[in-house]
């Protein structure tokens, strides 16, 4: 295969391979969905995401219906490693409450957050940077773009954060002021062929008397370079308060900076039933200068390993040459 033609086939497999950085050229957005991703934003990164809702919900036990409206934000920022992402994330709820059960009908009217959380997630394990560093395989377009066992193998990462819930707040279960622990395992697969499968395990406010434990599985699909779709489902189970939501909708990106979505989300009870749209989006401050690449301990040991044998060769090489000056 002639020089040019196997850099041919390297350009056109770059699409397909995701480089160890964790900076990337477009837009890493965790909307509009309600999962986390594995990777961060990117060392040196601002980026902001918000979202708004507007949605009923109709409790048939307590005889209330509700018009809904909530504002969900987070703001994300890379700092010191490639790894490594600090989070401030919440949600503000306000609620028009009608009680049919009385005549005439009593209406009530409540507003607080329904969450803040500061915390700070971090990359454990990249599959994708032994990809990287491997590269494509330059005789075989098949070999690229097919399923593999190893894509099974997910990036996965820990995020710990605090939740700062204050006192009289009807979306809470405590009814003081209080700080508690959150802690989620985010793991990430990356696709051939646009698909990203997310799952989120999560042990939130454990240190209170309404420990919450769920999950969140979403999966997404960019069709193009600019426009994905998304399908989610989350479990939530506690003495506070237990639900099952599908969430799905769409995301576009306006510049690589920017991205625009759409979604609704819709639970499977009636204590209460809940149907939600939502429009959010997504901003960052590209502050990024240089990639820092992840640092593949086994590479290194690999490079160590091929240094010893080519100076071991070397070192044999010279001393035949010097039997050979000595039997002349």
């Amino acid at each position: 295969m002639s020089t040019k033609f196997r850099l041919l086939f390297f350009l056109c497999f770059i699409p397909f391979f995701n480089v160890s950085a964790q900076y990337t050229e477009l837009i890493n957005a965790n909307r509009p969905g309600a999962s986390q991703g594995a990777f961060s934003v990117g060392t040196d990164v601002i980026q902001v995401e918000a979202g708004f809702a507007y949605g009923k919900e109709k409790h048939t036990l307590l005889k209330t219906e509700t018009n809904g409206l909530g504002m969900d934000y987070a703001i994300r920022y890379g700092f010191w490693k490639e790894q490594l992402e600090f989070s401030i994330m919440g949600e503000f709820q306000s609620d028009a409450i009608t009680y049919t059960a009385f005549t005439p009908a009593q209406e009530q009217k409540v507003a607080n957050f329904k969450s803040n959380t500061i915390g700070a997630k971090y990359l454990v394990y990249d599959p994708y940077r032994k990809q990287a560093l491997k590269g494509p395989n330059l005789y075989s377009w098949n070999a690229n773009n097919k399923f593999q066992w190893a894509d099974l193998i997910p990036a996965v990462s820990l995020y710990v954060g605090a939740n700062i819930d204050f006192a009289d707040n009807p979306y809470t279960p405590e009814d003081k002021s209080s700080l508690s622990p959150k802690f989620v395992l985010a793991t990430q697969n990356n696709w051939i062929g646009g698909w990203v499968f997310v799952t989120n395990i999560i042990v939130d406010r454990v240190t209170t008397e309404f420990p919450t434990y769920g999950y969140i599985v979403t999966l997404t699909h960019a069709t193009n370079r600019y426009f994905s779709v998304f399908i989610e489902n989350q479990g939530l189970k506690s003495d506070f308060y237990a639900d099952q939501i599908v969430r799905g909708g769409a995301a576009a990106l306006i510049n690589p900076n920017f991205q625009l979505d759409l979604s609704v989300s819709v639970n499977f009870k009636d204590t209460p039933s809940k149907y939600y749209g939502r429009l959010g989006l997504a901003y960052r401050f590209d502050l990024h200068k240089t990639d820092e690449y992840i640092e593949d301990i086994d590479a290194d040991d690999d490079d160590t390993k091929d240094k010893k044998d080519k100076k071991k060769n070397r070192e044999e090489e010279l001393e035949s040459d010097s039997d050979l000056d000595a039997e002349r």
